[in-house]
């Protein structure tokens, strides 16, 4: 666990991937043997020669309130175009019980983007129905990500497979009135800021939170693995607009660096987050000392 100033962080792990290094374009033996000390064996496997990807929920706790920060990918789900997720059977309601988190004492949800990976326990199967996992949660989320998801809207040009993650994960949530639909640059309670951070998707959120003098920043999937902190340039193949993403991606790294701010990635391996420290050839990764 995590403490900043009067805020509590922690996380719930559902499966780790094994990412193809197709994730980047220009990832090439050179630089791994340049980055081998750190990126092995916690961000890069030797043996397999992949990457790893972390699949996981970032738990927020203010003295009030138990905030979960996207929702991981779901069991039971139907995901034709994406057979890693496809019909998932996890232990993570468990493992949630397991770190105090009681689904039905959450009062927030923020959901950064609604990637397949970031939206899956949004909703539980009962019966033949899905209905919310959080029943007495607000599921916050941007309505540019909404209206990109919606089949019936931006949606509609993507192929009928990826509509499943909106129906099954979305849909339920808007019949529930469950939904607080932002554009992404609110404040949602005190110390707990949006930011808008799109590139990787269109209406993707960031969630910057200080307390005592300190900063932390949830930043979604702005980045997948920190060699991206000594490439900026390099976008994942999942980046839906590629020049966008590498805007944020320099926007962000600056601020991080500029004032110390931890960030919490949606993917990086153990410790799963750190800070972003200047070089003399740009930026460097500074694992976080703290395993959440």
């Amino acid at each position: 666990m995590i403490s900043l100033g009067e805020f509590e962080i922690s996380r719930v792990e559902e499966i780790v991937l094994d990412e193809d290094t197709g994730l980047f374009q220009h990832w090439n033996d050179t630089i791994l043997q340049k980055h081998h000390d750190w990126m092995a064996p916690n961000f890069y496997n030797e043996e397999r020669k992949v990457f790893y990807s972390t699949i996981q929920t970032w738990i927020l706790k203010t003295p009030d309130k138990t905030i979960v920060i996207d929702t991981s990918g779901g069991n039971d789900k139907d995901r034709p175009l994406s057979p890693r997720f496809h019909k998932l059977q996890t232990n993570f309601v468990e493992k949630l019980k397991g770190v105090g988190i009681e689904p039905d004492k959450v009062d927030m949800v923020i959901l950064t983007h609604l990637h397949v990976d970031h939206v899956g326990w949004n909703t539980r199967l009962e019966g033949d129905r899905w209905v919310p996992m959080f029943p007495n949660a607000q599921y916050v989320l941007t309505a540019k990500e909404l209206e990109t998801r919606d089949p019936k809207r931006g949606g509609a040009s993507r192929p009928p497979g990826a509509w499943n993650t909106y129906y099954d994960s979305i849909q339920p949530i808007l019949d529930a009135g469950l939904a607080r639909v932002v554009e992404g640059a609110e404040t949602l309670l005190p110390g707990i800021q949006l930011v808008p951070i799109p590139g990787h998707a269109p209406g993707q959120a960031g969630v910057q939170v200080r307390s005592g003098g300190r900063e932390a920043f949830f930043i979604a999937d702005v980045m997948h693995n920190p060699i991206q902190i000594y490439y900026p340039d390099w976008n994942s193949k999942f980046c839906e607009d590629q020049d966008v993403a590498r805007e944020t991606r320099a926007k962000v790294l600056k601020h991080a660096a500029d004032e110390g701010a931890l960030i919490l990635p949606g993917h990086f391996g153990p410790p799963h987050c750190g800070y972003v420290r200047r070089t003399a050839s740009g930026y460097a990764f500074e694992p976080s000392s703290v395993l959440p």
